[in-house]
Order: structure tokens, then C-alpha cells, then sequence
């Protein structure tokens, strides 16, 4: 049985914890992995105003709620660094692991997207395509994000009171919020909770 095989009979949180394939060597790292490049325009706390610069992301729309779907997209973004592409070559783990609300594909049904940065040696014409045709490679565009880091467990009210915070900061600093929140999963779920990087981030203007 290949590795990729077996990993998808794994749960979400095994798989996050052998998801530990090489790391990438570009400077803005995180427990040795690399993340999507930002800069820091202002700190508050554990709210940060983020500016993003563009980079290539794979993201996979998974219909349902957002736990549930965390788990699936996993698994499907998984199989594709893990080999699942015309060069069965692995591409290198990231972090976090996003999870963006996505419109509802069928009007009703929760839809998010869960992405995984790719790692910045490639571009859109050097990474290996996916054989899942569900799996999507696309270029973000530079945005200006707040973000509210917090640790524990990602569970839906955990998140919810950690989206009110950020929106009571937004508002009070006088900004515009564009997007739905979207949620950042630094660590994998074996991590003790209060060692784990969560966010919440807001696209605002």
C-alpha cells in the first residue's frame, strides 16, 4: 500500500501530523515550514494588521460544514503533494492550513475552501499539476488582512468569539471589512492546545 493510499484512511488529525514532509528554505517560516509572505504594518495585541503579497495557493471547494469539510479538503490537497500529480513528485508541506467560505455552489449548502500555500521556488508554469482536476492552482492577489491570533481548540465557538473580537477591532479602527472571515490552522491537532497558532483574518480596506 502507497503512502498515499494509506493516508486516506487516515483521520484529519493524523494526517496533519504526517503531513511533516520537507520543510521549505525560504525565510518567512513557522516550525520550519514555510508560510504565505505578509508584513506586519501594525501590531495590536494579538490582532495584527497584515499586508499579504500575492502567492500560489491549491484549494479544493468541499460542500458542508466547516469541520467536516476541513477534513476532506485535507485529504484531497494531501494526495496531491503527496504525489497525486502528472510528476508523482512531492511537493513540500506548508502551513497553515486555510479554510475560506466559499458562495454556496448549490444556494443552500455551506461551501469553503480549504487551501494550502505552495511553496515559493515555483510558479504557476513549474508546479505539478494535479490529476484531481477538483484541486485548483491559482495566484492570490496582494491583500490587506486583519488578523486575530489565539490558541486552544478551532471549534465553531472558539471561532465565533474570535471573529466578534476582530470585528469589534475593525470597526473601532475604522475599517472597511470586504470578505467573510476566513480561519488559519498553524499546528496539527496533537499539539497541546495551548501551544497551537490559530487566526481568524479579515480582508479589510
Amino acid at each position: 500500500m502507497t503512502l498515499v493510499t494509506h493516508i486516506t484512511h487516515l483521520g484529519f488529525a493524523a494526517l496533519l501530523l504526517v503531513a511533516g514532509i520537507a520543510a521549505a528554505t525560504e525565510a518567512q517560516m513557522y516550525k520550519g515550514y514555510e508560510t504565505p509572505p505578509y508584513t506586519v504594518i501594525r501590531a495590536d495585541g494579538p490582532i495584527e494588521l497584515r499586508e499579504y503579497a500575492p502567492h500560489i495557493v491549491a484549494q479544493v471547494a468541499v460542500e458542508g460544514a466547516r469541520s467536516g469539510a476541513g477534513g476532506r479538503g485535507f485529504r484531497t490537497l494531501a494526495k496531491y503533494i503527496f504525489g497525486g500529480n502528472d510528476e508523482d513528485a512531492k511537493v513540500a508541506m506548508t502551513t497553515p492550513v486555510a479554510q475560506i467560505p466559499l458562495p454556496a455552489a448549490n444556494g443552500e449548502a455551506e461551501t469553503w475552501g480549504v487551501t494550502f500555500t505552495m511553496p515559493s521556488q515555483y510558479d504557476l508554469t513549474t508546479l505539478p499539476q494535479p490529476k484531481n482536476t477538483s484541486v485548483n492552482l491559482e495566484m492570490t492577489k496582494a491583500e490587506t488582512q486583519a488578523v486575530i491570533r489565539f490558541s486552544g481548540f478551532w471549534t465553531d465557538r472558539s471561532l465565533a468569539q474570535q471573529t466578534e473580537a476582530l470585528k469589534s477591532w475593525i470597526a473601532h479602527e475604522g475599517l472597511t471589512s470586504t470578505e467573510a472571515p476566513r480561519y488559519y490552522f498553524y499546528d496539527d491537532p496533537f499539539t497541546l492546545p495551548f501551544k497551537r497558532r490559530n487566526e481568524v483574518a479579515i480582508v479589510v480596506q
